[in-house]
């Protein structure tokens, strides 16, 4: 029997097919076997292991009760379903569920692992009206927005350092209310021991080795992951020896940002109202 051989890096679709069968082949059940415990043809099942057919929410769920992976193939679906994403991102974000340390640099907005969940609404909300996604879809980014940040509340903690460009926090979001939320939440965030929290201000000027957002991953085993993106693109970066550089670009930028302590006095200024 020839069984088409699938790259889990070639698309959500496919990495969710190669995950599927993996499980099933691991119980020793035929894809018919596995069709009758979910309820649906072995057809079916063939046509979501060969990326054929995307898993909808309901196929994921009974799979799940099925192989007894609790929420293991709904959390893989959702990347199949977020087309609303950049090229990469989806991937990027199972590799920072269990990385040891995130570094973000974000210009314009808060970055998602440190939005509440209003702020996050808006950004979404936005985007439809302009057209570029559907309601449905902003609806996958919020809650998207929301299992990152439950995924980093494990043992040990991941060790997240963010910059942010002064614009995050002085580009107004959603009204005052929902930007005074989201910058008590920052100060919060600040707060963690794991974590570090710094502005690099409009007046690093051509200091700031980044005019684009970047994310470093440094996985459990050391390995670097980049991802980068512009307003169209997106690119995940495996090699580590092409992450390097970034690296010491980011430390450089850590070098010339504010530091945690002047970042949140200058945070908690602008909730008082004062420049």
């Amino acid at each position: 029997m020839n069984r088409k051989e699938l790259d889990p890096e070639k698309s959500p679709k496919a990495a969710f097919g190669q995950l599927l069968r993996r499980l099933r082949d691991e119980r020793g059940w035929t894809q018919d076997e596995l069709g009758e415990r979910t309820g649906c043809s072995g057809t079916h099942i063939s046509a979501v292991e060969t990326g054929r057919r995307p898993p909808t929410r309901r196929f994921a769920a009974s799979a799940d009760r099925a192989l007894g992976t609790g929420d293991r193939l709904q959390r893989q679906s959702q990347a199949v379903r977020q087309t609303a994403l950049l090229e990469g991102f989806p991937e990027y974000v199972r590799h920072e569920s269990r990385a040891a340390e995130i570094r973000l640099y974000e210009v314009g907005v808060i970055p998602g692992l440190l939005q509440t969940p209003e702020y996050a609404a808006v950004l979404a909300e936005s985007a439809v009206r302009r057209g570029m996604i559907t309601p449905d879809q902003a609806n996958e980014r919020v809650m998207l927005v929301a299992e990152r940040q439950s995924a980093l509340i494990r043992t040990p903690p991941p060790l997240i350092l963010v910059v942010l460009d002064e614009s995050c926090i002085r580009r107004p979001i959603g009204g005052s209310a929902v930007m005074d939320a989201q910058l008590a939440s920052l100060v919060k965030f600040a707060e963690l021991p794991n974590t570090v929290l710094q502005v690099a201000p409009y007046d690093m000027g051509e200091h700031r080795p980044f005019d684009l957002p970047l994310y470093i991953l440094t996985l459990p085993d050391r390995q670097l992951l980049s991802y980068a993106e512009s307003a169209h693109r997106g690119h995940l970066e495996r090699e580590s020896t092409f992450v390097l550089p970034l690296l010491a670009a980011y430390h450089q930028l850590q070098a010339e940002a504010r530091s945690q302590a002047s970042s949140v006095a200058m945070i908690s200024q602008l909730r008082k109202g004062t420049p």
